[in-house]
Protein backbone atom coordinates (compact mmCIF):
# COMPACT_ATOMS: atom_id res chain seq x y z
CA UNK A 1 0.00 0.00 0.00
CA UNK A 2 1.39 3.95 -0.75
CA UNK A 3 1.44 5.72 1.74
CA UNK A 4 3.01 9.02 2.85
CA UNK A 5 3.17 9.58 6.97
CA UNK A 6 3.77 12.47 8.50
CA UNK A 7 5.01 13.61 11.88
CA UNK A 8 6.80 16.01 14.08
CA UNK A 9 4.10 18.43 14.33
CA UNK A 10 2.40 19.85 17.47
CA UNK A 11 2.61 23.12 19.59
CA UNK A 12 5.58 25.21 20.04
CA UNK A 13 6.36 28.61 21.08
CA UNK A 14 6.73 31.76 18.85
CA UNK A 15 10.65 31.19 17.78
CA UNK A 16 10.55 27.72 18.81
CA UNK A 17 11.66 24.72 16.34
CA UNK A 18 9.93 21.77 14.84
CA UNK A 19 11.08 18.81 12.38
CA UNK A 20 8.30 16.99 10.11
CA UNK A 21 8.81 13.54 8.79
CA UNK A 22 7.62 12.31 5.76
CA UNK A 23 8.17 8.78 5.40
CA UNK A 24 6.86 6.79 2.31
CA UNK A 25 5.87 3.31 2.21
CA UNK A 26 4.93 0.69 -0.80
CA UNK A 27 7.53 2.68 -2.93
CA UNK A 28 10.67 4.19 -3.06
CA UNK A 29 11.15 8.27 -3.04
CA UNK A 30 14.58 7.78 -5.19
CA UNK A 31 12.66 9.18 -7.96
CA UNK A 32 9.71 11.82 -6.65
CA UNK A 33 10.09 15.12 -5.86
CA UNK A 34 8.56 15.68 -2.68
CA UNK A 35 6.90 18.96 -1.52
CA UNK A 36 5.41 20.32 1.31
CA UNK A 37 2.70 22.17 1.33
CA UNK A 38 0.22 23.94 4.20
CA UNK A 39 -2.82 24.75 5.23
CA UNK A 40 -4.48 27.52 7.89
CA UNK A 41 -8.26 27.13 8.69
CA UNK A 42 -10.18 29.85 6.53
CA UNK A 43 -7.30 29.65 3.74
CA UNK A 44 -5.98 28.18 0.82
CA UNK A 45 -3.40 25.72 1.10
CA UNK A 46 -0.10 26.85 0.02
CA UNK A 47 3.04 25.45 -1.42
CA UNK A 48 6.08 25.99 1.40
CA UNK A 49 8.63 23.72 0.40
CA UNK A 50 10.41 21.08 -2.19
CA UNK A 51 13.62 18.86 -2.77
CA UNK A 52 14.05 17.76 -6.05
CA UNK A 53 14.51 13.85 -6.63
CA UNK A 54 18.04 13.71 -6.42
CA UNK A 55 18.20 16.39 -3.59
CA UNK A 56 19.99 18.81 -6.35
CA UNK A 57 17.82 21.11 -5.80
CA UNK A 58 15.49 23.30 -3.02
CA UNK A 59 12.89 25.78 -3.36
CA UNK A 60 11.13 27.87 -0.38
CA UNK A 61 7.91 29.97 -0.69
CA UNK A 62 9.29 33.60 0.43
CA UNK A 63 7.75 33.76 3.88
CA UNK A 64 9.61 30.50 5.28
CA UNK A 65 13.37 31.02 3.49
CA UNK A 66 15.66 31.58 5.92
CA UNK A 67 13.57 29.86 8.52
CA UNK A 68 12.86 26.04 7.03
CA UNK A 69 14.97 23.71 5.38
CA UNK A 70 13.88 20.70 3.68
CA UNK A 71 16.23 17.72 3.58
CA UNK A 72 15.80 13.45 2.22
CA UNK A 73 17.54 11.12 2.67
CA UNK A 74 16.77 8.45 0.74
CA UNK A 75 18.13 5.68 2.37
CA UNK A 76 15.44 6.06 4.92
CA UNK A 77 12.22 6.89 2.15
CA UNK A 78 12.19 9.78 4.58
CA UNK A 79 12.22 13.77 3.83
CA UNK A 80 12.61 15.99 6.24
CA UNK A 81 11.12 19.69 7.27
CA UNK A 82 13.58 21.90 9.42
CA UNK A 83 11.66 24.71 10.87
CA UNK A 84 13.50 27.36 13.03
CA UNK A 85 11.83 30.59 14.19
CA UNK A 86 8.37 29.98 14.09
CA UNK A 87 5.87 32.30 13.80
CA UNK A 88 2.36 32.22 14.72
CA UNK A 89 1.39 32.69 11.40
CA UNK A 90 3.37 29.20 10.34
CA UNK A 91 0.26 28.10 12.50
CA UNK A 92 -1.24 25.29 9.46
CA UNK A 93 -1.59 21.51 9.21
CA UNK A 94 1.37 20.50 6.83
CA UNK A 95 1.23 18.03 4.19
CA UNK A 96 3.95 16.03 2.52
CA UNK A 97 3.22 15.35 -1.30
CA UNK A 98 5.19 13.35 -3.82
CA UNK A 99 5.91 14.17 -7.77
CA UNK A 100 7.41 12.05 -10.02
CA UNK A 101 10.45 13.22 -11.20
CA UNK A 102 10.28 17.22 -11.73
CA UNK A 103 9.40 19.68 -9.52
CA UNK A 104 6.02 21.94 -9.31
CA UNK A 105 4.13 23.96 -7.52
CA UNK A 106 0.39 23.36 -8.43
CA UNK A 107 -0.67 20.44 -6.08
CA UNK A 108 -2.66 18.98 -8.59
CA UNK A 109 0.19 17.67 -10.34
CA UNK A 110 1.04 15.28 -7.28
CA UNK A 111 0.84 11.49 -7.47
CA UNK A 112 0.68 11.10 -3.39
CA UNK A 113 -0.70 13.07 -0.67
CA UNK A 114 -0.25 12.53 3.32
CA UNK A 115 -3.27 12.92 5.57
CA UNK A 116 -1.25 16.25 7.29
CA UNK A 117 0.81 16.83 10.77
CA UNK A 118 -1.04 19.77 12.60
CA UNK A 119 1.91 22.49 13.64
CA UNK A 120 0.27 25.01 16.24
CA UNK A 121 2.98 28.17 17.23
CA UNK A 122 1.35 30.20 20.14
CA UNK A 123 2.42 31.17 23.40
Amino acid sequence: QVQLVESGGGLVQPGGSLRLSCAASGFTLDYYTISWFRQAPGKEREFVAAILYNGASTNYTNSVKDRFTISRDNSKNTVYLHMNSLQPEDTATYYCAAKFFKFSLVSEEYDYWGRGTQVTVSS
